[in-house]
């Protein structure tokens, strides 16, 4: 089976070709242009790179968030256009679960990202990436009440390296290093989900924000 992976949750844009479980490419871009001028241009060199067409794709993985909005979107519209032309099932992905992906110890994973001004979405996986606890939207001081139970867990996402302090006193608790979103690992969590028949299609798929937008709840 090949799949596609997408992340445009983060700064960071970021496509990855799979076959099932195992990675064939990769290409990720950090550099100051929006994923609008990104996303497609790094699709097509992927699959020019390695000789493939789009109507060979078996499946589209994507991230729906939480995590960028206008990211997440321009993620999710491309997505749809492509599934919707050549009829191709889609995974949906959390951010929460690609971050997730990014480590293979036998630990629970508790996953972290920024949300500005002390906020973070979390997330709290075991060992196979299923999770424990229905993901969270708060302070941090709020989701460390939460989460102080899951000793010798590993901390992982830009939200865990920005609270450290807070959180390396839970027992146990460590670090992964590299927090930056993977398309890879989105994939991964793809592949999963197809073994669990647990897909959807260009017309389901679906935003996932956690929280409304900074302009929303200013107008609110």
């Amino acid at each position: 089976m090949k799949i596609l992976a997408i992340d445009t949750s983060s700064s960071v844009c970021s496509t990855a070709l799979l076959e099932d479980n195992n990675l064939i490419d990769e290409i990720s871009l950090d550099d100051g242009r929006t994923h609008s001028e990104n996303l497609m241009p790094l699709v097509k060199e992927l699959l020019e790179r390695n000789n493939i067409n789009l109507s060979e794709i078996n499946l589209i993985a994507v991230s729906c968030g939480p995590g960028s909005f206008t990211g997440i979107r321009i993620g999710i519209s491309s997505v749809k256009a492509m599934a919707e032309v050549y009829n191709i099932p889609v995974a949906e992905v959390t951010s929460l679960e690609t971050l997730a992906a990014k480590d293979v110890s036998e630990k629970n994973k508790i996953t972290l990202i920024d949300a500005k001004n002390n906020q973070v979405y979390a997330g709290i996986f075991d060992k196979g990436y299923n999770l424990l606890e229905e993901y969270m939207a708060d302070d941090i001081n709020i989701i460390f009440e939460k989460i102080v139970r899951y000793s010798n867990s590993i901390c992982i996402g830009n939200g865990a390296e920005l609270h450290k302090c807070i959180l390396e006193k839970i027992e146990g608790i460590s670090f992964l290093e590299n927090n930056s979103q993977s398309a890879f690992c989105t994939g991964k969590i793809g592949y999963k989900k197809y073994l669990e028949n647990n897909l959807k299609n260009a017309d389901t798929i679906m935003p996932i924000y956690l929280r409304k937008s900074q302009a929303e709840r200013m107008k609110k």
